[in-house]
């Protein structure tokens, strides 16, 4: 596959971020209760410095589980991490990936797609940079915690093909993926009523 050129400076960026230094960030995590048959998770990263971490206010104001941004929040997708999990339906993370694809696709069937390598995250990834025909790119990773977990996670950003700050802001978005976990939370003992005096 032949490259646009804003593809192959982003995607060097990405496979060239494992020898970087990481940026010293600061601890962060969001978290649920069991659903149903799904137990309850927490998924914990490292937020890049100056960046905000939130899980409660906006991010589910969008619907979403968690996001880190820098600045004041505007509702602009662009430079925003966004954290999605949801009950694991589809057969395998690879029907994950594709499926989002398709999507993508019927909305944009002229954009570029590129798969984007991550050797380095704490349970298996994997990445997608999707090129909209609107100059605006999307990173998309997709993670497996695993069957037990009942869930499948997704991080993802949305920066524009002209920011000047694009090779910066995607390699801090690789950081956080790399350093995102997944622990299953035990679920929370039931309550019962003392026993009546005698």
């Amino acid at each position: 596959m032949i490259l646009a050129r804003g593809a192959t400076i982003l995607l060097a960026t990405l496979l060239a971020f494992s020898a970087m230094a990481a940026t010293p960030g600061k601890p962060a995590s969001v978290s649920a209760p069991r659903d149903g048959i799904t137990p309850g998770w927490k998924v914990s990263t490292s937020a890049p410095s100056g960046w905000t971490a939130d899980c409660c206010t906006y991010a589910k104001a969008i619907g979403v589980n968690f996001v880190i941004y820098q600045g004041e929040w505007t509702g602009e997708p662009n430079r925003v991490m966004v954290l999605n999990v949801w009950p694991r339906k589809l057969p395998s993370l690879t029907a994950e990936w594709q499926a989002d694809q398709k999507h993508y696709l019927q909305h944009d069937p002229l954009a570029k797609v590129v798969t984007v390598a991550l050797p380095h995250t704490p349970m298996p990834c994997h990445g997608l940079l999707y090129q909209g025909t609107d100059h605006i790119d999307d990173i998309v990773v997709f993670c497996d915690p695993g069957k037990r977990s009942g869930v499948r996670l997704s991080w993802s950003m949305t920066v524009a093909a002209n920011d000047p700050r694009r090779q910066e802001v995607t390699a801090l978005f690789q950081q956080v993926v790399e350093a995102s976990s997944y622990q299953a939370l035990p679920d929370k003992p039931v309550a019962t009523a003392p026993a009546p005096a005698h």
